[in-house]
């Protein structure tokens, strides 16, 4: 996500209280904090802070029962100067603009930061998935595609599955898409099913690039990984991946969570005897012996903290009862501004998101070098692909920690934002 977040619906709070932070205002916010640390022309930050374009559509979809509704949808694009726009497509309730463009932002950040040849996109419908049969998620999925047609292609923006869309949905934006173009092009999309040109690997690479960063960041602040105790908020394919290979490799798992709640047991918990929610959907507390809430699992005193659930869920109200020695974020998003700096003044260290769960976009790119070449790599060359890429993400951001003396979020900030800027100063600006 994936691993992909919306904001929480705040539109019942009282008006007198502070808005809440969206995902826009946290993307600028840590991109001025990085520009800080860099000799950044100012005028190349301020291009960053707006995206290139966004495109919003109606899509008019006609229901089972013939009556025809009209639906928002969005494309925000950031920034391309490293590559093709790149990034999710979700189908979600919560699904807007200023939403859109701010995961556009971390989108380009992440794509930098790993070093590959993309730039940042987010996109989706304003729309609650569980209310539409399949048919009618196939008929807006494929108007949808038709309404972007002109602004995605394999060479200018790649969509990817997001919350509330999968291999099947991607799938659908394939085939809409080739038809229109009168060929086959695979390439328009990543996160397919293997059998049309999607990438073996694909739906567990986010998590899994959670649980290898989190082996190195437990190693770099020597916990033995047979001696950590961790807990997992979200167990989609980012969460339950991330933990079950952490519980492969010797941590005790004490807590998973999902919309309903969590399993904890201190003594570790089987994670392969939980199913993840592709598996079974919101079936965590019904394999429990012992629940907790959402929101204790984030208190937890454990050595390893991953919230990969949804965003916004460490704010300043609870920053100051989290417990955990160290923190990897799996979902996007999931600490706000405010809180990562309560967070970073009690030297709790953060891994963030745009390194994290890269291994999302990162094995993406692999898929489309495989469409490109229309040549597959197995499963074992992907992990071993995405393992190297990330460890040498890892070490780039290590260096400008050890040398700048600042936070993990910062310090991959800084890799990510030099990256780009070098790139524009190249570039140039078109008169």
């Amino acid at each position: 996500m994936s691993q992909d977040t919306s904001p929480t619906d705040e539109s019942t709070r009282h008006s007198t209280e502070t808005p809440p932070e969206t995902a826009l205002d946290t993307a600028r916010h840590q991109l001025n904090q990085a520009a800080s640390y860099l000799d950044v022309d100012p005028n190349i930050v301020e291009r960053l802070n707006h995206p290139a374009a966004v495109h919003e559509v109606t899509v008019p979809l006609e229901q089972d029962d013939g009556t025809v509704e009209m639906f928002r949808g969005y494309r925000a694009q950031h920034d391309s100067v490293r590559g093709p726009f790149k990034g999710g497509l979700r189908f979600h309730p919560h699904v807007g603009r200023e939403e859109c463009i701010g995961l556009s932002m971390w989108m380009t950040w992440k794509c930098a930061v790993v070093d590959i040849p993309f730039g940042g996109a987010k996109g989706g419908v304003v729309v609650n998935p569980k209310e539409l049969s399949d048919d009618e998620i196939e008929r807006l999925t494929r108007r949808f595609t038709n309404e972007l047609r002109n602004v995605i292609g394999p060479m200018t923006d790649i969509p990817a599955p997001d919350m509330g869309t999968d291999a099947q949905t991607m799938a659908w934006i394939m085939d809409a898409y080739s038809v229109q173009e009168a060929e086959t092009i695979p390439g328009v999309v990543t996160g397919k099913p293997p059998v049309i040109g999607g990438s073996k690997g694909r739906e567990e690479a986010p998590g899994r690039s959670v649980a290898i960063i989190a082996r190195k960041l437990l190693d770099y602040y020597d916990y033995p990984i047979k001696e950590t105790t961790v807990a997992v908020q979200g167990f989609g394919s980012v969460g339950a991946n991330a933990a079950q290979l952490l519980d492969d490799w010797g941590a005790t798992v004490v807590a998973v969570s999902d919309v309903n709640g969590a399993a904890y047991d201190p003594d570790g918990l089987d994670t392969r005897a939980i199913p993840s929610h592709n598996e079974e959907p919101e079936a965590v507390t019904t394999y429990a012996d012992e629940t907790i809430g959402n929101e204790e699992i984030l208190e937890l005193d454990v050595d390893l903290l991953i919230p990969a659930a949804i965003g916004n869920v460490i704010t300043e109200d609870n920053a100051g009862d989290v417990q955990a020695d160290m923190i990897v974020e799996g979902a996007n998003g999931p600490i706000t501004f405010v809180a990562d700096s309560i967070l970073a003044e009690r030297d709790i260290p953060i891994v963030p998101d745009i390194l994290a769960n890269a291994g999302g976009v990162t094995v993406s790119y692999f898929e489309w070098l495989q469409d490109i070449n229309r040549r597959s790599w197995s499963r074992d060359r992907v992990n071993e692909e995405l393992e190297e890429e990330m460890l040498s993400a890892w070490n780039a951001v290590r260096r400008e920690v050890e040398e700048r003396d600042i936070t993990w979020r910062d310090g991959a900030y800084v890799v990510a934002l030099s990256r780009i800027a070098d790139a524009h100063e190249s570039r140039g600006l078109w008169p």
